[in-house]
């Protein structure tokens, strides 16, 4: 499926340059400090980085799911953590304001997101409640004009720093999937604050942080769709940010194969370069073909999102293929580098520790299994 369109060739170079430019230099100190680089991510969507599925008329790129995923991929390439704080953004607080705001919310956020003046949230996962959603204990309850929250969200990317927050909350009964609802809460609000700061193997420059809500009151206004749809809003939004961190992955299993294939050829041993012993050259001709797999099962989720065709079955393959390739590809490429892929000096180790997250994050492997297997039994 070759879809490198022209325009497509621009952003791809336009997203390379950037990453080049203003994250490489940068990669390791941010990772040891665990420094989440806000004056980068104000400077990224200056290019259009932040808001590149919103339409033009909001200040976004007005871009498809193509010119998305090469975004990430470029990014994760040369740094996993910022690729995943660029996905997040997009695909989860602004896409969720884009898909189900109101015209008056979408004129009031989406600029701000897309210009990357503001850095959004997303809160669906809880301490007890991570792919099990429907018994969060978040809960809100109506008062008048407002709702009162209650409760705390926990992994949340940009759960301190972000300027605003989509939350999901109980407002009915327990396991109803209707008994849910999203609202958008603005940082600043009276009773909204950051919480504890995750100490993580990888992704380490990506901000990762509990939200807190006590006696929360949020204006109905901020209600994203109807009261009771928040649960059924998550599930679509997934279904898009699965591909997002789909690509996340396919670019950091590309930046270790990349790393690989030049070690190799420049490493010697036994008097010739270790690229010319079948071990090492056989590890990268698996690791380029699973590459390739995960990325045509990318393209083609791509494909039917921007035909607005359903994509919950080959979107959660796609995240679950590429996540599981860049662990393997990432672990393959260490042990080309032999005792150096351990060493902090060379580039491998952080795409290992950086590759774990993607099989984790907005969903698991094996709760991806669960959604593909439901959708290949109902006939999907």
């Amino acid at each position: 499926m070759e879809v490198m369109t022209e325009n497509l060739q621009m952003i791809k170079e336009s997203a390379k340059d950037f990453a080049e430019q203003y994250i490489r230099p940068h990669v390791m100190e941010w990772d040891e400090s665990q420094h989440f680089p806000m004056d980068m991510f104000h400077e990224m969507g200056k290019y259009g980085f932040l808001g590149v599925l919103v339409p033009v008329e909001y200040g976004g790129s007005g871009l498809g799911y193509h010119e998305y995923i090469t975004v990430i991929d470029e990014i994760a390439k040369v740094c996993g953590s910022i690729g995943l704080s660029v996905a997040a953004h997009n695909s989860l607080c602004t896409n969720h304001i884009l898909m189900f705001g109101t015209e008056e919310q979408k004129q009031q956020y989406l600029p701000k997101l897309a210009s990357g003046e503001w850095i959004g949230a997303w809160g669906l996962t809880e301490p007890n409640t991570g792919s099990d959603a429907g018994r969060m204990k978040c809960v809100a309850v109506e008062d008048g004009d407002y709702y009162v929250l209650n409760g705390a969200k926990n992994f949340i990317t940009h759960g301190k720093s972000g300027h605003v927050a989509v939350v999901i909350a109980r407002t009915g009964e327990l396991l109803d999937s209707h008994g849910m609802t999203a609202f958008v809460v603005e940082r600043g609000t009276p009773g909204f604050k950051g919480g504890k700061k995750e100490n993580k193997l990888g992704m380490r420059a990506s901000e990762t942080a509990e939200m807190i809500f006590e006696n929360c009151r949020i204006h109905k206004s901020q209600i994203l769709g109807k009261v009771g749809e928040g649960f059924i809003q998550s599930m679509k939004i997934l279904d898009g940010g699965r591909i997002s961190i789909g690509a996340l992955a396919m670019g950091i299993a590309k930046g270790a194969y990349e790393a690989a294939v030049k070690y190799s050829k420049e490493r010697e041993q036994f008097g010739k370069s270790i690229s010319r012993f079948q071990g090492v050259s056989f590890k990268l001709a698996d690791m380029a073909t699973t590459i390739q797999a995960a990325e045509l099962l990318l393209r083609k989720s791509a494909e039917m999102k921007n035909k607005g065709e359903k994509v919950t079955k080959i979107s959660a393959m796609a995240k679950y293929y590429a996540s599981e390739v860049a662990v393997r590809v990432a672990e393959d490429a260490v042990q080309i580098f032999g005792g150096y892929g351990y060493i902090k000096d060379f580039p491998v180790e952080k795409y290992y520790r950086d590759a774990k997250l993607c099989t984790i994050g907005e969903g698991t492997s094996e709760i991806q299994k669960l959604v593909i297997s439901r959708e290949i039994l109902k006939g999907a």
